[in-house]
């Protein structure tokens, strides 16, 4: 199930916790505390920089060049727009979060290409025409809907290119900074910083499995085992879950416990 986007600084719904039965029959029984019950982690839904073209997938803000710092944003009508961004830390770029869904994109692989498209809020896509012009109107991908990001030399951003080998570029020095579709080649206003829902980011995704496959508490191990475990054979029946051995693993252990019990 997809999660709803959430802003900083919106409340939080409570989760109500159902009795059990034995609570319900005993209610002056302890319960366990809350730490003890396994919850999302809040890292989830932070919001990261995209390090790597592999990187944006997702819920995406695209963060401009501009002072102050702004992205690209579009409203109902597919227009295309400069929004400032108020979720930072003192000013700064790298910790850039949205905090109005005009501001949030959806990025897709182009399906068989290294390609990426930007899906609005209103379910239209990001494009740029012949004239340099970017809007959000169209429904479907094509040709002018679809990316290539580029990454600079100054690390974790991305200059991003259309079709027409243009670039995605912002005037900086205007009042009011415009956003254009026809940068000749990559320069200072062509960056792009790439802020993503961690969720989303692929190596996070891989540490939070690897978490998840390593989290069984030594009871579990011995019941499985069939008897108690000495520390060495706990971290390693730990460490084989991580690495996807855990069955061999276990079957050593097992193995060696017959051993012992006969020695």
């Amino acid at each position: 199930m997809v999660k709803a986007l959430t802003f900083k600084g919106d409340k939080k719904p409570k989760k109500r916790k159902r009795a059990t039965a034995d609570d319900d029959a005993n209610p002056t029984s302890s319960r366990a505390p809350a730490g003890d019950h396994e919850a999302a982690p809040e890292d989830e839904e932070n919001w990261v920089s995209a390090e790597a073209v592999t990187d944006i997938s997702g819920p995406v803000i695209l963060v401009l060049r501009t002072k102050p710092t702004a992205c690209l944003a579009c409203d109902a009508t597919g227009k295309v727009f400069t929004s400032a961004i108020e979720n930072m830390v003192e000013d700064e770029p790298a910790t850039a979060e949205p905090h109005d869904v005009r501001q949030v994109w959806v990025a897709n692989r182009v399906a068989g290409t290294e390609q990426i498209s930007f899906k609005g809020h209103h379910g239209k896509y990001l494009g740029v025409d012949k004239f340099g012009i970017p809007s959000a109107n169209r429904e479907a991908i094509s040709p002018e809907e679809s990316f290539i990001c580029v990454p600079t030399e100054s690390g974790s951003k991305f200059s991003i290119q259309t079709m027409r080998e243009k670039f995605i570029t912002v005037d900086s020095d205007a009042e009011k900074p415009e956003v254009r579709g026809d940068g000749e080649a990559v320069s200072e206003n062509t960056e792009i910083r790439i802020r993503m829902q961690a969720r989303f980011k692929p190596r996070l995704k891989a540490e939070k499995k690897e978490t998840e496959r390593a989290k069984i508490s030594r009871a579990q191990l011995e019941a499985e085992v069939g008897r108690r475990l000495e520390d060495d054979e706990v971290k390693k029946l730990k460490k084989a879950r991580r690495e996807g051995t855990y069955h061999e693993a276990l079957l050593d252990v097992k193995v060696k416990g017959k051993h012992d019990k006969f020695a």
